[in-house]
Order: C-alpha cells, then sequence, then structure tokens
C-alpha cells in the first residue's frame, strides 16, 4: 500500500512538508485547501522540468491541481504556493481522506481554528 504523498512531478515524492490552511463555503459544499511549501526540493537548482501541478497520491488514486504558484526572493526560488478546490461534498470527503493519510504519513497534528470555519495543518515538532 502507498504512503500518502505531494508530488510536483509525477513520481517523485516532495520531502518538503506544507503549511496547509483549509477554508469552506458556509454551506460546506465548496472550499480549498492552500498549500505553501517553503523551499522545496521541487524548487532545487538541479531539478529539470517545469513544474506543471501538484499531485496527491494515495491509497486511492489520485487528485491533482494545476493552481501552483512560485514565489520569489531577491529573483531566487524559495517558495511554491498550490491551491485545490472542491466543489462537491464528495470531493472534500475525499480529500480530508488523503489529508489524513497525509499526516499520518509524515507526523503531523490537526487543529481547527475556533474562531473561524477555517482548520490548519501543523507539524508537531519545534523547530
Amino acid at each position: 500500500m502507498a504512503q500518502a504523498a505531494i508530488q510536483f512531478f509525477r513520481g517523485i515524492d516532495e520531502p518538503v512538508v506544507p503549511d496547509i490552511r483549509l477554508t469552506r463555503s458556509r454551506d460546506g459544499r465548496t472550499g480549498q485547501a492552500t498549500f505553501v511549501f517553503e523551499k522545496p526540493q521541487a524548487l532545487a537548482p538541479e531539478t529539470l522540468g517545469d513544474i506543471g501541478g501538484m499531485w496527491m497520491v494515495d491509497e486511492e488514486g489520485e487528485m491533482v491541481t494545476r493552481e501552483v504558484n512560485g514565489k520569489f526572493v531577491n529573483g531566487i526560488p524559495s517558495a511554491l504556493e498550490a491551491t485545490y478546490t472542491w466543489k462537491t461534498e464528495q470531493d472534500f470527503e475525499r480529500f480530508m481522506r488523503f489529508a489524513q493519510r497525509y499526516a499520518e504519513a509524515n507526523g503531523l497534528g490537526y487543529s481547527q481554528n475556533q474562531n473561524s470555519d477555517q482548520t490548519d495543518e501543523e507539524s508537531d515538532s519545534e523547530d
């Protein structure tokens, strides 16, 4: 059984764990997950090729988003931000199953912001 992973190049897991923020519409049917990767391996100088999307891969298959943007500091790539959007409750449930598997595979915790409809996934370890 394959572990849950995120890939910017098919078949190559991204080792950098992102900060993930979820927002949902009031009715819960639609929403977005925003992933921010600080200094991801996908931006390393030795990486060949353009990033064409972000694949979320697990035992159920894969989900993909093409909404991937680079962040630059003084002309040097420093981060990637990707946005995955869902339009149905089934898509949200599928995303949450992936997120749970990804969290378990990477030792992440889950916390919900009590003051809004926003949720965060964060690492349990202190840097």
